[in-house]
C-alpha cells in the first residue's frame, strides 16, 4: 500500500484496513481548481492537514464544493518537498479517540502544493496566478502568531522586512512580505475581492494580519513601489475582509506508535523527516477528534458552505468572546500549567499527567475556580460544558501522543493571555479580588522554576525552545536548589522579570502579584522534591 495517486487505487487493500479514501474524482478536482481556484492556505503544517483540508474534502464529497485547496508553505520549504510532494499531495489522518477506537482516512482535498519562495520563479509565478483568478474566494493561515510579527524586540523592523519594504513587492523574502505582494497581483489585476482568514491560535488574529499587511501596503506606496490605491484596497472591507476566528484542534507532531500502527496495516514509506528547521513532518497526521473553528462572517467574494462542516459563522465580538473564552480559561491556561510542570517532574505525555491527582486539581483551580468567574459566555459554545470536555475528555485521552515540551515552546509569549488577561479581569471586577488568586500565580512561580532548567529530582533538562528564554533564564539560572535567600532578596533578582507587562499583560509588582508568585517560587526551590510537595499542597 503506497500514498500515490496510484497506489490508493487499489481501493480493496485500503478499505479492507479501515481507511476512507477520498469519494470524488480527484483528477477533476484538481482540474476544476487549476481553472478556478477558491481557496489558497498559507502554512503546510500538522493543523492544517488535520482540519482545513480535512473540512474541504468533506464538502467535495457532499458535493457542495468542487475545487481543492491550494497550500502554500513560506517559511519551512521542505514540508512541501518531503510530505507533500512525495506524495502527491495526499496524506494519511488518523483520529485517535478517547475511546481507543482509530478513524483512518486518506486526505486528497490539496490540489497542489507550492513553495511560497519569490526566488523559485516558477513557483512563485504559479501563485500569482492564482491570485490574478477572479474565482479565488479566500485566503486561510496558520502560520504561528510569529507568522505576522515583522518587528525587533527594540521596535524597530526585522532585516528581512526592512528590505522587502524598500525594495517592493518584486522579490520579497520575508512572510508576510511574500503575502503583500500576492495580494498586490490582485489589486493590480481588477481589485478583486479576497477574504484573508487567520486561523492561528492567538487572539484577534485578524487584526494581527491585518496590521502586518498594512505595514507593507503603507511602506510599499510610501517608497513609490506600488500606487497609493493598493493601501486603499488593503483598509476596503467591501474588497479585502480581514475576519477573527477561533481554532481550536491538537494535532501532536507524528507519533512512532501511529507510524508503527499504519506500517501494520501495509502503508510504506512512512517515516518521519526532521526539517532543517526542526520540523518534524510525516506524510500522516495524528490528532483528536474534538475540533471548533467560530470564524466572521465577513467574505467579500462569497465562500464555500463550511458551516455544513461543522464550522460555526458568526460576528466579531462573538469570535472574540470565544477565543477568549479558550485562550484565557478553558483550556489554554490549562495546557500551560500541565506543559510547565510536566516538565519539572519529568511527564512525556499530556494525558499521563491527567492520571496525577496534584495536577489534575491544579488545573481545575485554574479553570474551574478562577477562570470560569470572569469568562464571557459567547453563546454559540457553552463556557462550563467546553471546560468539561476539556478536562474529562480531551486532555485525558491516553491515545493522544501530546507533550508537555510540545506546549512549553513559547511560553513566554503565552503567559500574557492565557494567565495576564484574567488576572487583569480580576482587577477591573467590582467583586473580585485579585489577591485571591493561588493556582495563577503558582503556575507562574512554576514557569520561572522551568526555566531554571533543573526538574524536580535536581537533574538538568532542555527547556523547549522560547524567544526570551534565554534572557529569562539568565537571571534565574543565578538561583539554586536550596538557596537560602529570603523572599525580598530573591524578589530583588526576579523583579525585572516580573515587571515585565509584554510577559505577563501586566506589572505583577504594580497590580501586587509580585510577592505572591515569589513566595512561591521559593518554595518551589527550597529542595529536591519541593516541586510535588507543594503541588500536593496547594
Amino acid at each position: 500500500m503506497k500514498l500515490t495517486v496510484e497506489g490508493i487505487k487499489d481501493t480493496n487493500a485500503w478499505e479492507s484496513k479501515g481507511y476512507h479514501l477520498p469519494a470524488y474524482d480527484r483528477e477533476q478536482v484538481i482540474k476544476n481548481t487549476q481553472e478556478a481556484p477558491e481557496w489558497v492556505h498559507f502554512g503546510a503544517g500538522n493543523i492544517f492537514r488535520a482540519f482545513h483540508a480535512v473540512l474541504a474534502q468533506n464538502l467535495i464529497e457532499k458535493g457542495l464544493m468542487n475545487t481543492g485547496i491550494v497550500v502554500a508553505e513560506g517559511f519551512d520549504y521542505e514540508i512541501v518537498e518531503k510530505a507533500y510532494k512525495t506524495y502527491e499531495d495526499l496524506s494519511i489522518l488518523a483520529i485517535l479517540k478517547s475511546d481507543g477506537s482509530v478513524e483512518k482516512q486518506v486526505i486528497g482535498s490539496i490540489a497542489k502544493s507550492y513553495i511560497l519562495d519569490s526566488e523559485r520563479d516558477a513557483e512563485f509565478e504559479g501563485l500569482k496566478n492564482v491570485f490574478r483568478n477572479k474565482s479565488l474566494k479566500l485566503c486561510t493561515f496558520t502560520i504561528t502568531e510569529k507568522g505576522y510579527n515583522l518587528r525587533k524586540p527594540d521596535g524597530s523592523y526585522m532585516d528581512a522586512v526592512a528590505a522587502d519594504m524598500q525594495e517592493g513587492p518584486s522579490k520579497p523574502h520575508s512572510y508576510i512580505g511574500k503575502v503583500a505582494a500576492l495580494l498586490a497581483e490582485r489589486y493590480s489585476n481588477g481589485k478583486l475581492p479576497i477574504a484573508m482568514v487567520s486561523t492561528d491560535n492567538c487572539s484577534h488574529n485578524g487584526e494581527k494580519l491585518y496590521a502586518a499587511i498594512y505595514d507593507f501596503a503603507k511602506a510599499w506606496a510610501d517608497n513609490g513601489k506600488i500606487d497609493a490605491g493598493f493601501v486603499d484596497y488593503i483598509n476596503d472591507k467591501n474588497l479585502v475582509s480581514f475576519p477573527w476566528s477561533m481554532i481550536d484542534k491538537i494535532t501532536p507532531r507524528p507519533d512512532d506508535s501511529v507510524k508503527a500502527m499504519l506500517a501494520e496495516d501495509g502503508v510504506e514509506g512512512l517515516e518521519p523527516v526532521i526539517t532543517g528547521f526542526h520540523t518534524y513532518v510525516a506524510p500522516f497526521v495524528n490528532a483528536e477528534e474534538s475540533e471548533y473553528l467560530v470564524v466572521e462572517d465577513d467574505f467579500p467574494n462569497g465562500r464555500p458552505a463550511l458551516e455544513k462542516a461543522g464550522v460555526i459563522f458568526t460576528d466579531r465580538d462573538t469570535v472574540n468572546n470565544v477565543e477568549r473564552m479558550k485562550v484565557t480559561t478553558c483550556l489554554n491556561p490549562l495546557h500551560t500549567a500541565l506543559a510547565v510542570y510536566g516538565c519539572l517532574l519529568g511527564y512525556t505525555r499530556i494525558s499521563e499527567e491527567m492520571k496525577d491527582a496534584d495536577l489534575v486539581k491544579l488545573i481545575n483551580q485554574v479553570g474551574y475556580v478562577e477562570g470560569l468567574p470572569v469568562v464571557v459566555d459567547p453563546g454559540v459554545i457553552n463556557p462550563k460544558d467546553f471546560i468539561d470536555t476539556v478536562t474529562k475528555v480531551r486532555l485525558p485521552n491516553p491515545f493522544m501522543p501530546d507533550a508537555p515540551q510540545r506546549i512549553a515552546t513559547d511560553t513566554s509569549q503565552k503567559l500574557a493571555i492565557r494567565f495576564g488577561e484574567t488576572i487583569k479581569s480580576y482587577i477591573a471586577a467590582d467583586d473580585l479580588d485579585v489577591h485571591s488568586l493561588k493556582a495563577i500565580p503558582f503556575v507562574l512561580a512554576g514557569w520561572l522554576r522551568y526555566t531554571m532548567g533543573i526538574d524536580d529530582k535536581g537533574e538538568e533538562f532542555e527547556c523547549s525552545s522560547d524567544p526570551l528564554l534565554e534572557e529569562v533564564s539568565a537571571i534565574t539560572r543565578t538561583i539554586s536548589l536550596g538557596d537560602t535567600r529570603s523572599c525580598d532578596e530573591l524578589k530583588a533578582v526576579l523583579l525585572p522579570i516580573l515587571k515585565k507587562k509584554e510577559i505577563f499583560a501586566v506589572d505583577l509588582e504594580e497590580v501586587g502579584l509580585a510577592d505572591t508568585v515569589v513566595a512561591n517560587f521559593k518554595k518551589l526551590i527550597e529542595k529536591e522534591g519541593a516541586v510535588r510537595e507543594n503541588l500536593a499542597a496547594l
